[in-house]
């Protein structure tokens, strides 16, 4: 972290901006921005232990590399005055960190513990009204802790904690662990659902006896084959010159085995994506945050069903209603149309709907632009 007194720029590409600040000013650094701590700390607490923290990522989704919002390094105990909360995915970018996407690109991340990496990764994802889901993982263990943030506090509740081989605790349901993937995505267009978010929180929500796990189980899939990392090109194989006919085959020069944008393998992908049963049930804990979760949720699933009333989607609920009740998606390409003819342009909706066309974020996009409850489409394809 810088010293006392030196400037730090913050250059926010998306917003065209420019901002700099003096570390002695307790400064926030997130994707996009600065902001006065000072402005930001609600609990009380000096921001000194909060470490000093570089806010970035990123993460490939199958459109294109996109930033991952909120993901923070935290690079040591230090005595940087750096406090961390972390705004809205809409508010800014910033370029990406080769070292936070050498750990997201890395299958050891997400399969084992990273050996050759020290210190903690911070994962905030801002879901509404202030609240959001942090993920913190040690590296070199890989134990896990997911926490609450509430409005007007900057370090999250605990609502479970993990070692790296598990069994993890039973924090958050999975209906509520995918509705707030949904509001995320919905806000954030650079965290698609199923994607990252999934992908780190489901072992949080292990299935219970009321779980459909075929259905949680392709959910998980879909967004653990989500990942991808950029491949360079191969390099040009076969002879400087042409060789006798005699050793023209392609058997004398094989091509060399290019490297694979998917980050996980087959069996990595399966493994993962086999939920477990709940192990360790902390929610009756009398720390644990229930009242803010539930709060959580509750304005989440306002947020996510008021959507279908609104603006275009109103004029297209009925046709998203058709596919819903026929479960026919061969009729998402005329709703795209539809919507791109009234003017949509949110990056999340139109994304969702392009091709090539995945089963499951075609599905959570329909059913919410139909305001159908979560999952009626989606059991009939996955």
């Amino acid at each position: 972290g810088p010293g006392v007194g030196a400037e730090v720029e913050v250059i926010a590409e998306t917003a065209e901006q420019r901002v700099t600040h003096r570390a002695s000013d307790q400064v926030q650094l997130v994707a996009g921005g600065a902001e006065p701590a000072a402005q930001l700390v609600g609990d009380g607490r000096d921001a000194e232990e909060f470490g000093d923290r570089v806010s970035l990522g990123v993460i490939q989704h199958r459109h294109g590399m996109t930033s991952l919002t909120g993901f923070t390094l935290i690079l040591g105990g230090g005595t940087g005055r750096v406090a961390a909360p972390h705004r809205n995915g809409q508010d800014g970018r910033m370029p990406v960190s080769e070292a936070v996407r050498r750990i997201c690109e890395n299958p050891a991340f997400w399969t084992d513990t990273v050996d050759d990496e020290t210190g903690e990764i911070r994962v905030s994802f801002p879901v509404i009204g202030g609240y959001a889901l942090v993920l913190d993982v040690t590296l070199a263990s890989g134990d896990r802790t997911l926490g609450l943030r509430r409005p007007g506090f900057t370090e999250p509740d605990q609502l479970g904690w993990a070692p790296a081989d598990g069994p993890y605790p039973a924090a958050l349901r999975w209906w509520e662990l995918e509705l707030c993937a949904r509001v995320i995505a919905w806000e954030d267009p650079t965290l698609p659902h199923p994607g990252l978010v999934v992908a780190l929180l489901s072992p949080f929500a292990p299935t219970t006896a009321d779980d459909d796990e075929t259905t949680i189980a392709a959910v998980r899939e879909s967004a653990y084959r989500s990942l991808r990392r950029e491949v360079p090109p191969a390099e040009p194989a076969g002879p400087e010159q042409a060789p006798l006919p005699l050793f023209a085959s392609e058997a004398w020069w094989p091509a060399p085995r290019g490297a694979s944008p998917e980050v996980l393998d087959e069996a990595a992908v399966a493994a993962l994506s086999r939920p477990a049963r709940a192990m360790l049930e902390v929610r009756a804990a009398e720390r644990f945050p229930a009242d803010g979760l539930a709060d959580l949720v509750r304005r989440a699933a306002a947020h996510l069903g008021n959507q279908s009333e609104h603006g275009w989607y109103a004029e297209t609920k009925p046709l998203a209603r058709k596919i819903v009740e026929s479960g026919d998606l061969r009729l998402v390409p005329e709703l795209l149309a539809a919507l791109t003819e009234a003017g949509c342009d949110h990056p999340t909706v139109l994304d969702a709907l392009s091709e090539p066309l995945v089963a499951a974020e075609a599905c959570w996009m329909v059913e919410t632009l139909a305001g159908a409850a979560p999952g009626t489409l989606l059991r009939r394809h996955l």
